[in-house]
């Protein structure tokens, strides 16, 4: 188990360090049941089997007529075949009467199709006669535009799974089951704290030596947008036993803590020796660019995380660690997003860590180009106009204009 930050080359890489964080946590779900309105984005806590036929009835595709496939045999625009009109079937009403050999019943689309339908031929290749017959203009093979009772779902069939996060279809799909409620994983609680002399809030003018505090706030955004609840215990100057204070309360009230700031080796950093006061150090430093000084600790099984100070190192370390976390806490089967971009510009390889990199995209003829943005650490609004990011991994040289890079969306 790697510990104290030394020097880089004995650092993990960012591979082997979500190895690492992802065998030191079990995490068990804790379930609650939440109304439709608001399962959106909710991790499911539950396998979702369906206990009923949908659709419950055979039904048309199309407008058109109910008919036997064989009454249509060699139907043309030349040589129609006409058919008495023995009916007609209402939305929302039960088709009562069998459909007799020889005949059609008009079948908006939707409604149920009369017991004996092999087919609907579609309005469009018909015609309606003063007398009351319909002549046909083409033939139909059996089973066209006729949706059968069960194809949907059936009972015992599984329609969702555990640790899916729904969306709007998901959710759609419980509502036609019938569901007006749903177990999903609880949202575990991040209690989020800053630390530094130099912080102050961001409704606040910075005098010479300051800085607003960024970290707050798009942390608890990266935290609720991953499926977790944040709760922001403010800034805390650069003494000891005041952040262990903080700390401590925000152990015991929480189920997963970031410490944004005091992850270096400097002089007044005292994360790593209060984490290690609480609980054990998983890790101290990964070798990745930016994010390097990230901790992790485990008190009593509950992660507690030193996150770099600088915004754009922090946005990397909970966009990469403390997401993939926060996905294992809800049980989420969330895979993360990528797509595959040409580079527009080289970028040259860090030869001591894993480099990330934000890029701006755009597409042309169905290609998806991506143009690099070099940034620093502590600028934040280098990254406002960005759309991805991508790695270039240790070792794997440099990366080439016009060469083929993945990106994951911001």
């Amino acid at each position: 188990m790697q510990k104290r930050m030394g020097s880089v080359e004995t650092l993990p890489a960012p591979t082997d360090a979500v190895k690492i964080i992802d065998g030191a946590f079990s995490f068990e779900v804790q379930a609650e049941e939440v109304t439709l309105m608001d399962a959106k984005g909710r991790a499911l806590a539950e396998d979702i089997l369906a206990d009923e036929y949908l659709p419950v009835f055979n039904r048309s595709g199309m407008d058109g007529y109910s008919v036997y496939a064989a009454d249509l045999k060699g139907a043309t625009k030349e040589t129609p075949v006409t058919l008495p009109l023995a009916g007609e079937v209402l939305m929302g009403k039960a088709a009562d009467t069998p459909l007799a050999e020889g005949t059609c019943v008009y079948t908006p689309t939707g409604a149920a199709v009369p017991e004996g339908t092999e087919s609907v031929i579609m309005v469009e290749d018909t015609k309606k006669n003063d007398d009351g017959t319909i002549s046909f203009y083409k033939d139909i093979e059996a089973g066209k535009n006729v949706i059968l009772k069960g194809s949907d779902v059936f009972p015992g069939k599984k329609v969702l799974s555990q640790g899916r996060v729904l969306n709007i279809a998901d959710i759609g799909s419980l509502a036609a089951l019938g569901y007006t409620k749903v177990k999903v994983a609880k949202k575990p609680l991040v209690g989020i704290i800053s630390t530094g002399d130099e912080l102050i809030e961001i409704n606040e003018q910075p005098k010479n030596g300051q800085v607003r505090d960024i970290n707050s706030t798009t942390l608890a955004l990266a935290v609720e947008e991953a499926g977790g609840i944040a709760k922001n215990y403010g800034i805390v100057k650069d003494e000891e036993d005041k952040l262990t204070a903080f700390v401590k309360n925000a152990i015991d009230e929480c189920d997963m803590v970031l410490i944004s700031g005091g992850s270096s080796m400097g002089e007044k950093d005292a994360t790593e020796q209060i984490i290690e006061s609480f609980g054990t150090l998983v890790l101290h430093g990964i070798r990745m660019k930016p994010g390097k000084p990230t901790i992790v600790g485990n008190v009593d099984g509950k992660p507690v995380i030193g996150v770099p100070g600088n915004p754009i190192s922090a946005y990397f370390v909970t966009r990469v660690f403390v997401k993939k976390i926060l996905t294992k806490m809800i049980g989420a089967q969330a895979e993360e997003l990528f797509v595959d971009a040409i580079l527009t510009k080289n970028v040259k390889e860090n030869k001591q860590r894993s480099q990330f990199d934000f890029a701006k995209l755009s597409a042309k003829d169905w290609t998806t180009y991506a143009e690099p943005v070099k940034t620093q650490s502590g600028l934040m609004t280098s990254m406002a106009e960005c759309d991805a990011f991508f790695v270039t991994l240790l070792g794997n040289g440099d990366r080439k204009e016009g060469e083929k890079v993945t990106v994951h969306p911001l």
